[in-house]
């Protein structure tokens, strides 16, 4: 494995990357380089494929102290690394530390410290794009990273109770009693992947973090008719934005907030961790559209093609 060493001549170039798996459809690196193009800096953002390296994702940590000898400014975590990273990190911001998931690592004199900047992302869009919603009752599907992240960021807005599901009840269990120490007793909890239709009913909000509706792969991760117009519904993917998920909540009568806010606000925050320059979040977010408009025209052009 070789990693390429910055060339630290100019003291306003910076070099990061991704880490994780099947990265090839990441937006991150265009969107990081377009602002940073804005801004007047030298800037590579480098995709970290573990399969393209020929790497485990147990060797995460090795390839961060690749990437931090070769004079990166810090990286990105994604799938499935979030957790996997935390062990081989120096320090943890609080939110890092209380969810055990990080999405972003900077190095500095040496030092390796791990944020989470997809809860302030999810929390930032949220408020953007779903400003009034209801907070009293909600459900987060999805309990990995993304999902936890979520949870988080919607227990800190005032959500007085959320309800964790996933496919994995173990993990939903720690996921309720982690946020439970933190938020305070009563504020989350689990339940099992056959109570998700009654609890939706029940509920002012649902918060989609599963892969399910993603890229080729569409689908909807539970019957378009448990849907009901006193709910609002945020999906994290951004690859299709109008997930299938998303289309069929729009028909329901639901509003509905898309995964394109929270993947800009996560890469604006990460950003300013890396280079310390202020971005201009509107300007990135115009970026991201023009991205994937991009995206739609190559895609209907391969099916063209085909």
């Amino acid at each position: 494995m070789t990693i390429q060493t910055m060339d630290d001549g100019d003291a306003r170039q910076y070099t990061v990357g991704l880490i994780g798996a099947d990265l090839q459809a990441s937006l991150s690196p265009a969107l990081h380089e377009r602002e940073a193009a804005e801004l007047g800096l030298r800037y590579a953002y480098e995709r970290l494929d573990l399969a393209v390296l020929g790497l485990e994702p147990q060797d995460a940590g090795t390839l961060l102290g690749e990437v931090q000898r070769a004079g990166f400014a810090g990286v990105n975590v994604t799938h499935p690394c979030k957790r996997l990273v935390v062990e081989h990190l120096d320090e943890l911001s609080p939110v890092a530390g209380t969810l055990g998931a990080v999405n972003t690592i900077v190095f500095s004199d040496g030092h390796r410290r791990g944020h989470n900047t997809d809860v302030s992302g999810f929390r930032r869009g949220f408020a953007d794009g779903l400003a009034g919603a209801a907070l009293d009752r909600l459900v987060v599907l999805g309990a990995g990273g993304a999902g936890a992240a979520v949870a988080y960021a919607l227990l800190s807005l005032g959500a007085r109770r959320l309800t964790v599901i996933d496919v994995d009840a173990e993990r939903a269990d720690e996921l309720a009693a982690t946020l439970d120490r933190h938020f305070g007793s009563g504020r989350a909890d689990a339940a099992p992947v056959g109570e998700l239709e009654p609890r939706l009913h029940a509920a002012a909000g649902l918060a989609h973090a599963t892969p399910t509706g993603m890229g080729a792969r569409g689908g909807l991760p539970f019957p378009a008719d448990w849907l009901h117009d006193e709910l609002w519904v945020a999906d994290v993917v951004y690859r299709p934005l109008a997930t299938e998920l998303l289309r069929a909540a729009h028909a329901a009568g639901c509003r509905t907030l898309d995964g394109g806010r929270m993947a800009v606000f996560q890469a604006a925050e990460a950003f300013e961790l890396f280079t310390w320059a202020r971005v201009d979040r509107r300007r990135m977010l115009r970026h991201f559209a023009t991205l994937v408009g991009e995206d739609r025209a190559e895609t209907r052009a391969q099916a063209v093609a085909r």
